[in-house]
């Protein structure tokens, strides 16, 4: 239906509207056209752009535009501002993971190199008492070190790292930084065989250091206690009484500790008191020790042994 100037907009009987007159122009009228528009835009930037840059005179209106438009702004950049805020707490926590394993495994590196240093220190320690007693020993000794310790209940007997190529053999002296430790009673190759004086089998000559009195020590099994059995009730000795080597049998050259008297019990219904004493040296807790060469002449380093004859193991190992 095409409506004439002049009509009007009726309504009929089944509720259609109908435009009447110059309605049908006001409803499609339009304004400026696209590129009127844009170019009143550019004009206005011009003219905005000049004002300010001639003057201060838009900074007041700008201030007030940025307060307006900040919120909008805030709003627009949080999901990216979030984002990385996420991604870089969650970076940061998988780095201070890897950074706090990566220092638990130093410290736990350092520890053990502290641990490690403690016992160097240790035996350096002990090494340096070694060297000091070898010179005061005025012979040629070696410094051995501690390979194992024979678990037999009743045999006190300990493995050494030197052996016949380095000159030891059988029946010589053995000792620690403190006192008298053994006997070498078998020479291998690279390793010898120990037998401690507190072995029941092993006997040494002693003498009171304070009056020379002469005895016998003999190992008891214990790691701690020698006994002396031959002394008699009025045997002038007592405990405190140091008991050095007495150097009869060529053994063990004379003055070297080996126990001091912890027990002297008189027997007056027997002959021979009951004495014991406490051992110098650290039978338990040593880890070097001292192979001394008794005689002058040096001992060539990788000499065989030569003395095969070995100590009869039904009788006591007394020094030779």
């Amino acid at each position: 239906m095409i409506c004439s100037k002049g009509d009007a907009l009726q309504a009929s009987p089944a509720g259609f509207f109908w435009l009447r007159g110059n309605d049908i122009k006001l409803l499609f009228a339009t304004g400026p056209s696209l590129n009127t528009r844009l170019l009143a835009a550019v004009l206005a930037s011009l003219a905005l752009m000049v004002v300010d840059y001639q003057g201060a005179r838009l900074h007041a209106v700008r201030a007030f535009l940025s307060l307006a438009v900040y919120p909008l702004q805030s709003l627009a950049s949080w999901p990216n501002d979030m984002l990385h805020r996420i991604g870089g707490t969650v970076i940061s926590y998988v780095d201070l993971q890897r950074e706090n394993q990566r220092l638990k495994d130093i410290e736990l590196i350092n520890d053990a190199r502290l641990l490690k240093l403690a016992a160097l220190e240790k035996e350096n320690i002990r090494l340096r008492l070694l060297l000091e007693n070898s010179f005061q020993l005025g012979e040629q000794v070696l410094i051995a070190e501690l390979l194992s310790v024979k678990l037999e209940p009743y045999e006190h007997r300990v493995m050494v790292n030197k052996g016949s190529r380095f000159g030891v053999h059988e029946r010589q002296p053995v000792l620690d930084a403190n006192g008298v430790v053994g006997q070498v009673i078998r020479a291998l190759p690279n390793s010898s065989e120990v037998m401690l004086i507190t072995d029941p089998s092993h006997a040494i000559p002693v003498e009171v250091n304070r009056n020379g009195l002469r005895t016998i020590a003999f190992g008891t099994g214990q790691s701690n206690r020698l006994h002396l059995p031959f002394l008699a009730n009025n045997a002038d000795i007592a405990p405190g009484d140091l008991l050095v080597t007495s150097g009869l049998g060529g053994g063990f050259p004379a003055g070297y500790p080996v126990a001091v008297v912890d027990k002297f019990e008189a027997r007056p219904d027997k002959s021979f008191a009951n004495i014991y004493a406490t051992p110098k040296a650290q039978l338990d807790s040593s880890r070097e020790f001292l192979i001394v060469w008794s005689d002058a002449n040096p001992v060539v380093m990788g000499a065989q042994d030569r003395n095969k004859s070995a100590p009869n193991s039904d009788t006591p190992h007394a020094a030779q």
